[in-house]
């Protein structure tokens, strides 16, 4: 059972109450995991990485270049090294953003695989969002593309031996144009073959149409060219596509525009062109079941086709060993369908990792209750207000109205500051500096016991410089031929060790090693929670809003974190309410705090009425967790 206790409001702290709201996990049956060599408290670590730019050491970064001028990263080259170095970070997951088989300009008709269009495709490397075939991987990616799914295989053996749980992407709301499997099981029928195209909408087919109207490539707007401006066989401004579908974000139109997702098709749940739907709906009460009695509820239920082509396509990569799931744009697809797929997938495997990127705040509860989702994205939150301090465009007030009206679901909502859509903190566009990301990790990392992402690069300040081609400067590009300029000196050749990297990007190196290795270990990070930032605001006035704190404890581990946004030092004294003193038991004297993430610490001290109060210094955008000892 994990606890989290809230100080909503001040007269909350001056009755010396305490509001608390309890979570039980549904799953206490779950199968135990394996004996990890890093300990762990059930709050994950997640790396994200893309296969195609990891181990791709060639630094030529031509804008548009091909495969061949700036090369292209492997599964291969995940070596055991390199994992062992990942896992070292403190991780438990690595996400291979990618890797599933999608559009790409590059020709392997040799292997059997169709071309696609580069008139619908973003970038020479492709969307890893357009998925052609959801049975296979991406031929770039393989040493030898006709063995492309044992070189998968593999991979994730490695991934396991390493001590690492393995993510795949699943992007149900749409599809590449050219979808077409290669790879599917015998008797699995590909999305749209079955279709009566005469009809905009029927319940059982699995794309949109508009009837009697052939598709039309967008018209280009700032100067756009496919290639950039390349010859190429096929790039002739038409694609055959008649009728037209819809258009993966929703476009109706038989000619969507450039800014749409014009490179894909929006799958068919159900859900009628009005917005009614045509499938059963789940009783409210179903928020409060858990995810046995939702595959009970789905068993004996008629379902439209496409929902249950992906739960043949879930099925088929947990057999293959895959151990969870991060759905792509999770908000544009019913909740019912993901009650029906998420529990179908957790009565195979309860431990599977389920993780939904969802930027709407009023389905975050149905997602988690009636969805069956483990995960969250807490971008439209959590992510956006510490980005504003960190950009100097806000103070850090406005996170403890954001953390109080996440109370109950806090635990299910994924923390990053970076990740493939997201500008690098240490970008022009962003924060312009990688330590600027330091007070902003320790936040995310022990405000919940939700998991932490940590994107590749991340950990060595990469600033995503440079314009791809079609991925420009301030993201690392997902749809271009690159490799990363601080992960190439960190990959050295294939030691992966620190000998080429400065020595700013090593230390930050060695924070975020130290930062998630403890959030993984510490008790007090999956238990007890009180604000104290509200109450200091009030109570000090050398407590400013570029400070933000926090209790987290669990039994006799409890810490008091504290970070700086300024980018100066900040004196203080943090000062403890009544409430949590007596929470912790503590009687008056003095008490050691030790800082978890550097040499050095401070006192608690504890007066006869129970005040208490811990002088410090925070040295400019910086994070501490101040551990008590007794």
């Amino acid at each position: 059972m994990k606890k989290f206790i809230h100080l909503f409001l001040a007269t909350s702290i001056a009755a010396g109450t305490l509001s608390a709201c309890t979570q039980k996990s549904e799953d206490s049956d779950a199968q135990p995991a394996a004996a990890e060599e890093i300990k762990s408290n059930g709050k994950p670590v997640i790396y994200q990485v893309l296969p195609r730019l990891f181990g791709n050491t060639n630094p030529t970064n031509k804008p548009w270049g091909t495969i061949e001028e700036n090369g292209v990263g492997k599964f291969s080259d995940f070596t055991p090294k390199a994992l062992e170095e990942i896992r070292a970070l403190g991780a438990d997951y690595i996400w291979y953003t990618g890797s599933l088989h999608h559009a790409v300009v590059r020709d392997y008709t040799a292997f059997g695989i169709s071309n696609d269009d580069p008139d619908v495709i973003k970038g020479r490397a492709g969307s890893p969002y357009a998925v052609k075939d959801y049975y296979s991987v991406n031929p770039d990616l393989a040493n030898d593309p006709s063995k492309r799914l044992e070189e998968f295989k593999a991979l994730i053996e490695r991934s396991h031996e390493a001590g690492l749980k393995v993510l795949i992407d699943i992007v149900p709301n749409h599809v590449a144009r050219n979808y077409q499997s290669l790879a599917k099981p015998e008797g699995v029928r590909d999305f749209g073959v079955d279709d009566n195209t005469n009809v905009a909408y029927a319940r059982d087919n699995n794309f949109y149409y508009v009837p009697g109207e052939p598709f039309q490539v967008p018209v280009a707007e700032d100067g756009y060219l496919p290639l950039n401006g390349e010859a190429h066989p096929l790039i002739d401004g038409t694609f055959e596509e008649v009728p037209a579908k819809w258009t993966g974000n929703g476009s109706r139109a038989p000619q969507p525009a450039q800014g749409d997702w014009y490179e894909t098709v929006k799958i068919n749940f159900g859900v009628r062109p009005d917005g009614s739907h045509d499938f059963p709906e789940l009783p409210a009460d179903f928020a409060q079941k858990d995810y046995r009695a939702h595959a009970a509820f789905w068993a004996d239920k008629d379902v439209p086709n496409s929902w249950e082509k992906f739960r043949e396509i879930t099925d088929y990569w947990l057999a293959f060993g895959v151990d969870g799931f991060r759905y792509d744009m999770s908000g544009m697809v019913p909740v019912e369908f993901w009650s029906y797929l998420n529990s179908s997938i957790k009565m195979q495997n309860p431990d599977a990792l389920l993780l939904a990127e969802i930027y709407q705040p009023d389905l975050y509860r149905d997602y988690i209750q009636l969805g069956k989702m483990d995960y969250l994205y807490d971008k439209v939150g959590t992510y956006d207000a510490i980005r504003a301090v960190m950009e100097g465009k806000s103070g850090t007030d406005p996170l403890v109205d954001i953390q109080e009206s996440l109370s109950g679901i806090e635990d299910n909502m994924l923390r990053f500051m970076e990740n493939h859509d997201e500008q690098r903190i240490a970008s022009p566009e962003f924060a312009g500096n990688a330590k600027a990301g330091i007070p902003a990790m320790v936040v995310s990392a022990t405000i919940s016991g939700a998991p932490t992402l940590l994107y590749f690069g991340q950990e060595l300040g990469e600033p995503g410089a440079g314009d791809a081609g079609f991925g420009k400067a301030s993201r690392t590009t997902i749809f271009d031929y690159w490799s990363v300029p601080t992960i190439r000196r960190w990959n050295n050749e294939g030691q992966f060790n620190s000998e080429k990297l400065s020595e700013s990007e090593q230390s930050l190196r060695d924070f975020y090693g130290k930062l998630l290795t403890f959030s993984r270990q510490s008790p007090a990070l999956t238990g007890e929670y009180l604000d104290l930032h509200r109450y200091n605001r009030e109570q000090s006035d050398t407590y400013t809003d570029k400070l933000y704190s926090f209790a987290r404890w669990a039994g006799d581990d409890q810490l008091l974190v504290i970070a700086n946004f300024a980018d100066s030092d900040a004196t203080t004294t943090l000062q403890l309410p009544k409430a949590l003193v007596e929470e912790w038991q503590l009687a008056a004297g003095k008490y050691t705090l030790t800082n978890a993430l550097r040499d050095g610490g401070t006192e608690l001290v504890v007066t006869d009425d129970l005040s208490a109060q811990v002088s410090l210094t925070a040295p400019s955008l910086s994070g501490q967790i101040l551990k008590l000892s007794r």
